[in-house]
């Protein structure tokens, strides 16, 4: 079988350290062509994917049998509703867009076309939380009550570009970024929140977007999570601390993943996505807890995911729907943060 040639929108940190390789090493997908203007990229995709480099997003329509949007978060909307117009598929990088109903708009826009869209929420493949998932439904915790998960970094120097100096129209900023993986993972985890409070402020100078963020979330179960995002945290708290009525779990560190893409590894490469020892967390009450291995993280089960969906019928990696849930808790956030109150959904 031929393999569904694949047209990437963008090549910055996420077409290049997490799209481009998870693509060109599932089978049944192929990346062929990736929308850049800098003539390194360029080169690079070539060299290393044997796709060609195109200047514009509309020139991949023609030649591609699924559009993946890694573009800046403002583009979002507008580059999936050209893809999907033009009858092909679509994974979007999150967030899927600025609001929820824009995020609505792309929905109704894919189930008319009977298309598949489905949006790169990779984080419920870390390694950590698919651990998280693993005790929760053995039971190993009790009733969870509370779950408070960080993504924190100590980055006092800011790096520039759009996520840090953007307003609201480029949809900068953590809430939107590391934001929409915390959340997405929380309503996972204790289904649908009931109402919202948030705290977010901007640290360092010539920042313009959020970039210390707190979010806190009452869920119908009765759980509650917090979650925070920030990029000032000189001193960092545990990724995970799981709380529940028999036992509480504690993890520290990020998933290895991004790290090892970061360092060229792909997921072909021995011991992708796999913990070490001295990083996996405990459970426990009191004084008794043990160690628990940290499962094996699958970023890549994403795109096997997407290339069974359209190749098998399966069902998307990501229904787009539980997208526009997650951004309708971000709006929430931001709501309070504005108005200084808990926001009822």
């Amino acid at each position: 079988m031929t393999d569904l040639r694949v047209g990437l929108v963008g090549y910055g940190v996420a077409g290049a350290f997490f799209h481009a390789p998870l693509i060109a090493t599932t089978p049944g997908l192929r990346l062929s062509a990736v929308v850049t203007g800098d003539p390194g990229r360029a080169a690079e995709v070539n060299g290393k994917y044997g796709a060609r480099a195109v200047g514009r997003a509309d020139e991949l329509l023609d030649s591609s049998d699924l559009i993946v949007v890694a573009s800046p978060n403002r583009t979002h909307v507008p580059l999936a509703e050209a893809a999907l117009k033009a009858g092909l598929p679509v994974v979007v990088d999150k967030p899927l867009a600025a609001t929820a109903e824009e995020a609505r708009g792309l929905v109704r826009l894919a189930r008319e076309r009977g298309l598949m869209l489905t949006v790169f929420q990779n984080r419920r493949w870390d390694g950590d939380f698919l651990t998280v998932r693993r005790l929760v439904s053995a039971g190993e915790l009790g009733e969870v009550t509370r779950l408070e998960s960080r993504f924190e970094r100590w980055r006092p120097v800011p790096k520039g570009g759009w996520r840090e100096v953007g307003g609201a129209d480029e949809v900068a900023g953590l809430l939107y970024d590391l934001g929409s993986h915390l959340v997405d993972q929380a309503l996972r985890l204790l289904g649908p929140a009931v109402d919202v409070y948030a705290e977010s402020d901007v640290r360092r100078p010539g920042v313009n977007a959020d970039d210390d963020t707190f979010i806190a979330l009452s869920h119908a179960g009765g759980a509650r999570s917090h979650l925070w995002v920030s990029a000032v945290t000189p001193r960092l708290g545990p990724r995970f601390r799981v709380l529940g009525s028999r036992a509480g779990y504690v993890k520290h560190g990020l998933d290895v993943q991004e790290e090892q893409l970061r360092a060229g590894l792909t997921p072909e490469s021995p011991g992708f996505g796999e913990e070490p020892p001295e990083r996996w967390g405990t459970l426990g009450a009191g004084d008794d807890r043990r160690v628990v291995p940290t499962e094996r993280g699958s970023y890549a089960r994403f795109y096997r995911e997407v290339a069974a969906c359209l190749l098998d019928g399966a069902p998307p990696p990501v229904d787009p729907e539980q997208a526009v849930e997650a951004l309708a808790v971000l709006e929430a956030a931001r709501r309070s943060v504005a108005e200084r109150r808990v926001v009822t959904l």
